[in-house]
């Protein structure tokens, strides 16, 4: 299948590529159908990588494998919010968090606290919200003391 995505141009995807979720996500509820595009060669691994929008060719998210910014997240996640994805064993989760990135990029900052969860193995993805305080909305990723 061919789709149209914001910054690639149109882009050829395969029917697994596709992720569902059955919520959409936060802000974007009637998106549903989502892939994930790479922007790096294939043996390369990307720190930011992008959840586009199969429906709508404008809208794409910029996104972060969590473990790339503190690599010992691990938030507390009431289980009845991933019933929408599916029976899995932890190894077949995939963890994102979303990105913000503003014209001045050093405010860029991640959403740890309501990251993207994905079945690798149904495709189906959900949003949820981190039980708890210790993890930020707007975590920067650059810190003042490394600015």
């Amino acid at each position: 299948m061919k789709i149209n995505t914001k910054y690639f141009g149109e882009v050829e995807i395969g029917d697994e590529k596709i992720i569902h979720f059955d919520n959409g996500v936060l802000g974007f509820e009637n998106y549903k159908d989502y892939t994930i595009i790479y922007d790096i060669e294939p043996e390369e691994e990307p720190f930011f990588s992008w959840l586009q929008s199969v429906e709508e060719p404008s809208l794409a998210f910029p996104i972060v494998n969590p473990f790339k910014v503190d690599k010992n997240y691990n938030p507390q996640i009431n289980d009845g919010s991933l019933k929408t994805i599916g029976e899995c064993e932890d190894e077949d989760l995939v963890v994102f968090f979303m990105a913000t990135i503003p014209e001045d990029v050093k405010e860029t900052s991640v959403n740890m606290k309501a990251p993207l969860i994905i079945n690798s193995i149904s495709r189906k993805g959900v949003q949820v919200i981190a039980e708890g305080t210790e993890y930020e909305i707007k975590h920067k990723l650059i810190r003042q003391e490394e600015k």
